[in-house]
């Protein structure tokens, strides 16, 4: 959304009675319809996803959200491009469960590929029904009318959108067939135009969630335990006069007039807890995850027949292992809330607000329909990570005391208490005969169960409460991408289900199939020098998607490529240099992303500086290309921050690492020089650009540091003391 909302408006049901408006709908996949509040929001309707006020200006009402992804920018080049419209002149409502429709959450990199394809359809479908419309009022055929900039021309006669609609409703439903504007007539869409959002964020003038302030509002801490599981046993009086102290069951909060206050008497409370000690610790978690009970065993693909590991003649094996990791946003979580004892307004940085409506209208006890929750900008998150939690803390100080109540985490808050992306385990095992050529892929992925849906991971205020929870947060699908993109004779890919994880778990960007990519592409390296072959020769000669082979090939070009074996060989040098490939088909049917990394290895200190990354990216139709361009470089980033830095540590009660100091993240001077290619299809589906390019970095990275050095890194982050270690000749 563009401005923040100061209080609950009216519903849009009843400004539509006060004045003349037009509104295209257009009916959502069934299962998504089926979530949705029939009586409120009814998503075969019209009142669903655009407005034309008066004025004839045209207001977007999204459920999906920006995330700090452009998409304010893109979603107005879909509509406007439609309707021929400036841009500039749209207005957007986004993740207000009073003013937009379910969508479903901003997740899965779909906020462009569904969210805008939906906007794409309505605003099509809204074209169609302006026309005939105007067809009927000027007295001239719609085929000899025009539409520009909101007004619609017929020879002589002109009819603007806003005089068009005049003072009335105008249903229009779904045209499943109403044409879509020939990419061959595009104005905006393959371009890019300014981010509606960049004045305000440059300026300081935008509202974050963290800047919104209600009248009367007052500032809340919640005081969490020492250890994960531990139960609060003893409350002292509150420590600073003014403050308030709140208690339910195991929840725990202060409450003041000041913010500062609050912090303090967080930190003088007396509270005494139990001292559970019930965590595996870091530094064993893969002998923890190895030995998790198992719930069961599924089958994820099987191709071929017959048992080529039994005819082998060479088997090579490997097991890859990726940690826990926080979302490491960069500012702390924070959110609003405004709950009385018959309804709830709650200001949040979620990716989800509409799921969340349910979940908070569950624990407060309210009516569903009694419960709003409105999206403000936070700083980031690419997953679930403490906003949804600060929400409940905030709702339930808040109807403890009976007025406004903001809470902001603390940096400890957030890197100690935010839900955690889960480690990984994964096997491989390939078979090779006479010829050298790779007859049979076995792959077996260890994930916890409650990744896959099957248990949701409750917010911590309602759980310590004690209060009923209707879903919760989970991980994403992380299973996603074990399958390789390559054809062999015979492979085999499954997952063992564990009984649980460690820490609490949600999505963390392209949830699980980093770490899955990362094992599949290692994995095929390591083949190559099994087979002695050139790592591009054998992904070429594998793949059968010729968009992959392409992408490939323009990444090849781009970085220089020449076919060799790796390791290089003859490097007496201190510095070690080397280069690495990797390629993604993600999900197994979504973008295609090829990258390569250059990097350089000081063999004394173990060092590793990435000092060049390349990727060909084809996401189908590419839609704001400075967008685009800006999520895949994102990616990159993010994810060699992830390889390199980032690992969650914690003893048996708590996190460890809950500072910049023990979570490091990637900074400027790491920093590498990026170089993207951008593959349009301007006739295509638009695909995510938000998760896939970050699916192949892990695995170019470690293929690049192997190329160097001939150590083969096979856990993440690739640290200075690990890569020391295996150049001593110790497991790496």
């Amino acid at each position: 959304m563009d401005a923040p909302l100061a209080r609950p408006l009216a519903t849009r049901r009843a400004l539509l009675r006060a004045g003349g408006c037009l509104i295209v709908s257009f009916s959502l996949a069934p299962e998504v319809r089926a979530a949705e509040d029939q009586t409120a929001f009814p998503l075969d309707q019209t009142d669903s996803f655009l407005a034309i006020d008066r004025a004839g200006i045209v207001t977007i009402h999204s459920g999906k959200v920006d995330l700090g992804t452009g998409a304010r920018a893109t979603y107005r080049m879909i509509v406007a491009e439609e309707l021929d419209l400036d841009p500039a002149t749209l207005q957007m409502v986004e993740g207000d469960t009073a003013r937009t429709p379910n969508q479903g959450p901003t997740t899965g990199s779909n906020g462009v590929s569904t969210g805008g394809m939906q906007l794409r359809h309505a605003a099509a479908t809204a074209r169609a029904g302006l026309m005939r419309l105007a067809a009927d009022r000027l007295g001239v055929p719609v085929e000899q009318l025009r539409m520009e900039r909101g007004v619609i021309n017929g020879g002589d006669k002109t009819i603007d959108f806003g005089a068009l609609v005049g003072g009335g409703r105008f249903d229009l439903k779904l045209d499943p067939k109403a044409p879509t504007k020939d990419p061959a007539r595009y104005r905006l869409i393959g371009g890019s135009i300014p981010r509606p959002d960049l004045p305000g964020k440059l300026t300081g003038a935008h509202v974050y969630v963290h800047d919104f302030k209600l009248p009367d509002m007052l500032h809340g801490r919640v005081i969490r335990p020492p250890a994960l599981g531990a139960r609060l046993l003893e409350v002292g009086e509150a420590p600073l006069p003014g403050v308030r102290v709140v208690r339910i069951g195991d929840f725990l909060g202060v409450v003041a007039d000041d913010e500062w206050d609050a912090i303090r008497a967080a930190r003088m409370l007396s509270a005494r807890w139990s001292q559970p000690r019930e965590l595996p610790g870091s530094d064993n978690i893969y002998e923890h995850v190895r030995s998790t009970p198992m719930v069961r065993t599924e089958s994820l693909a099987e191709h071929g027949s017959g048992d080529p590991f039994a005819i082998a003649v060479r088997t090579v094996a490997a097991s890859y292992e990726w940690p826990a990791q926080s979302h490491g946003s960069i500012g702390p979580s924070c959110a609003v809330a405004d709950v009385t004892a018959s309804a709830a307004t709650i200001w949040t940085a979620s990716q989800a607000t509409h799921k969340y409506r349910d979940v908070f209208a569950t624990f407060l006890g309210l009516p569903r329909e009694q419960v709003r929750l409105i999206y403000l900008d936070g700083a980031g998150c690419y997953g679930m990570n403490g906003h949804d939690d600060a929400a409940a803390d905030a709702a339930l100080l808040s109807r403890a005391v009976g007025r406004p109540v903001r809470v902001q985490w603390s940096r400890e808050d957030e890197l100690g208490w935010d839900p955690k992306g889960p480690p990984q385990v994964i096997d491989r095992q390939a078979a090779i005969d006479a010829s050298d050529n790779i007859t049979g892929w076995k792959t077996t992925g260890l994930l916890p169960q409650n990744t896959k849906g099957l248990q949701a991971v409750p917010l911590l205020a309602p759980l310590a409460a004690g209060l009923d929870i209707a879903d919760g947060q989970n991980a994403g699908q992380l299973q996603g991408n074990l399958e390789p993109p390559y054809e062999f004779a015979r492979s085999s890919i499954a997952v063992r289900w564990l009984r649980d994880t460690p820490l609490r778990a949600s999505n963390l960007r392209a949830p699980g199939k980093i770490a899955n990519v990362f094992a599949v592409e290692c994995f095929l390296d390591e083949l190559a020098v099994a087979t002695g072959a050139d790592p591009l020769a054998l992904r070429l000669e594998l793949l059968p998607s010729s968009r992959g082979r392409q992408v490939l090939r323009t990444m090849a070009n781009r970085l220089g490529w020449k076919p060799r074996l790796s390791p290089a060989v003859g490097q007496d040098s201190v510095v070690l240099r080397g280069r690495g490939i990797a390629y993604v088909h993600y999900k197994g049917a979504d973008n295609h992303v090829a990258t390569g990394i250059e990097v350089a290895v000081t063999r004394t200190t173990g060092a590793i500086v990435v000092e060049r990354v390349v990727c060909a990216h084809d996401c189908g139709q590419i839609i704001n290309l400075d967008g685009t361009l800006a999520q895949v470089e994102g990616s990159i980033l993010q994810t060699l921050s992830r390889a390199l830095f980032e690992e969650v540590t914690f003893d048996q009660g708590r996190v460890t690492s809950t500072d910049w100091a023990s979570y490091r993240l990637l900074t400027f001077p790491d920093v590498p020089r990026i170089e993207i290619d951008l593959l349009d299809n301007p006739g295509g589906h638009p695909l995510g650009a938000g998760e896939a390019a970050t699916t192949p970095v892990a695995a170019a990275l470690g293929n690049a540091i192997f190329d160097a050095t001939g150590v083969r890194m096979r856990r993440v982050p690739f640290s200075p003391e690990r890569l020391k270690a295996g150049l001593a000749g110790l497991p790496a």
